[in-house]
């Protein structure tokens, strides 16, 4: 009984869009990794030219806006993360020119850009740090960044016993015996914040961005800039995995936050009663792992950042008991700072959510078995539609509209994550959810591209693709289209602070908003609710006689009751 959209139907208007304020609120965010995405010289490698010639599918799709994982020049050493030159385009994705191309491309459709910053740390092939090694300990170079003396009778041992997130010490020697700091891979020295040269820096690099027409920023590991003073140890091994909300003296230090205080001055100034013409508000988006979501909120006070990425909702099981808490718990938190709830499910650093529901509970977020796929589709489609009903803001990371899997078997030799190269640390399987995904039947790259692709496809990839979906009653491609499209007529969708909760049977989560009720069955088995009125879209079949609807097991409902 789901409702379903053709490409063909009308898309919303440029004008509609691009004027919208507050349009943040309520957005649906599409993140492309843009290595994954589409290439469009054949190299194997996606690139902006390549996302920029499917903007008009993501416009068909129905978001608001697309962010933009790093596509700035860079070693590549952690995909991208490793930035050499901030205001530059590494070659292998084209150049400032694709850049510009594509932003005033995605406003003529009246889609928004949102770029990465890497704030955090920069490359070992940054200008500051090769500068800092060749003049060695002492001089004023090596102050930006994190540079100390070794502890033991010869300086042999790292500053303090903290390790980095991809395993090992945080700390590597030099030739001169300092040691310098990174919490990721060795080639992304930290920066040192406490350095005003840093905040001037990255302040001009906003501008440079702004002045190009972007639309905002999503920051990454917004919680790491400032560390605790005196780098004290932490007294343990095994610190801290990628994505952890352990108390850390290197995250979520309050100091960040007159970082982006200062930062929210610079958005400011562009604002549309200073630049005419400009479409209104841009904003920041934080990446910040914290203990609790009422830390994250601290990220998300009015004079500093827009939103914060939800990643406790993120790491919530599939049980409707959990979610409700976790809703609550967001919902409340970020009320008293008038910012509006994220919502996501997968991105490019965890396995994707059709496979983490396919596995059992209590696996954690990086996962290595396929589990049961046609389990996992369907909790996967029945969560997109709860995460769609919710008040706030949605992201949706690049082929999760496809129904794609995670690709667990690739090879040992293809995988290029670098935590998978270390020892120790996160599992590094992050390649599972960044092979390129697949626009055509066939192919050797399935449209992604005309040479392949860095990554293996699995065989079957084809009969996920946008080709084979489009058009399809039923399909995860259609269903998202009929969501988005849906939840943009509604009134009572969207933007908002709270939920009003119905009783239901245990597995069940219920809630209306204004005219709106959205059932979702989180259990393994039917169960039989209140027909609440039309339906609007349903994940998967549902019956209806007498009064009563029944649900099949991991199926969320929309209804409307005017």
């Amino acid at each position: 009984m789901s409702q379903q959209h053709s490409a063909a139907d009308p898309a919303p208007t440029t004008a509609t869009i691009a004027r919208r304020r507050d349009w943040w609120r309520d957005a649906v965010i599409y993140q492309v990794y843009p290595r994954s995405f589409a290439d469009s010289n054949g190299d194997g490698m996606g690139d902006l030219e390549g996302v920029r010639s499917r903007l008009p599918y993501l416009r068909d799709l129905g978001v608001d806006a697309v962010w933009l994982s790093p596509f700035y020049a860079s070693p590549q050493a952690d995909a991208g993360y490793d930035v050499a030159d901030y205001r530059a385009v590494d070659p292998m994705f084209g150049n400032l020119l694709d850049a510009d191309a594509l932003i005033r491309d995605a406003h003529g459709l009246g889609l928004r850009i949102i770029v990465d910053l890497v704030p955090n740390h920069s490359s070992d092939q940054h200008e500051w740090f090769k500068r800092a090694l060749a003049e060695g300990p002492g001089s004023p170079s090596r102050d930006r960044y994190h540079f100390r003396p070794g502890k033991g009778e010869n300086g042999e041992l790292p500053p303090n016993d903290w390790e980095s997130i991809f395993g090992g010490p945080a700390w590597t020697r030099v030739a001169d015996g300092e040691w310098y700091l990174h919490l990721f891979a060795p080639e992304q020295p930290d920066f040192n914040w406490e350095h005003p040269a840093v905040g001037d820096e990255f302040r001009s690099i906003l501008r440079f961005w702004l002045d190009m027409g972007v639309d905002g920023f999503r920051i990454d590991v917004a919680h790491g800039l400032v560390k605790a003073a005196g780098l004290p140890d932490i007294g343990g091994a095994e610190q801290l995995k990628l994505l952890g909300n352990d108390v850390m003296p290197f995250f979520d230090q309050d100091g960040v936050h007159e970082v982006y205080r200062q930062w929210r001055h610079v958005l400011d100034e562009y604002s549309p009663s200073l630049r005419p013409g400009v479409p209104p508000e841009r904003i920041f988006v934080a990446e910040a792992w914290t203990p609790t979501v009422e830390r994250t909120a601290n990220y998300v006070r009015p004079d500093e950042l827009h939103q914060a990425f939800n990643f406790q909702y993120l790491s919530t099981e599939w049980d409707a008991a959990e979610l409700r808490k976790v809703i609550d718990r967001t919902l409340e938190a970020m009320r008293p700072v008038g910012a509006p709830a994220t919502w996501v499910l997968s991105n490019h650093d965890v396995t994707r959510h059709a496979t983490r529901f396919a596995n059992p509970p209590g696996l954690g977020t990086q996962i290595r078995t396929a589990g049961d796929r046609e389990l996992g589709l369907r909790r996967a489609r029945a969560a997109t539609l709860l995460m769609l009903a919710l008040p706030g803001s949605a992201y949706v990371y690049q082929g999760e509209e496809l129904g794609l899997p995670d690709v667990v078997d690739l090879p040992d030799e293809v995988r290029q994550d670098p935590a998978y190269f270390r020892g120790e640390g996160q599992d590094g399987f992050r390649d599972g959810c960044r092979v390129p995904i697949p626009w055509e039947r066939e192919g050797s790259s399935y449209g992604f591209g005309p040479g392949g692709s860095w990554l293996p496809q699995p065989a079957n990839w084809g009969e996920l693709s946008v080709a084979a979906q489009t058009g399809v009653a039923g399909s995860t491609l259609e269903l998202y289209r009929s969501a988005l499209r849906v939840r943009r007529e509604q009134a009572d969708l969207g933007a908002g602070d709270a939920v009003e909760w119905l009783r239901a049977p245990e597995g069940v989560l219920a809630f209306r908003r204004g005219e709106f009720v959205c059932v979702a069955n989180t259990s393994g088995e039917s169960v039989t609710t209140p027909a609440y009125g039309r339906v609007l879209l349903a994940s998967g079949e549902l019956t209806e006689a007498d009064g009563e609807a029944k649900l099949p097991a991991d199926t969320t409902v929309w209804w409307t009751t005017a």
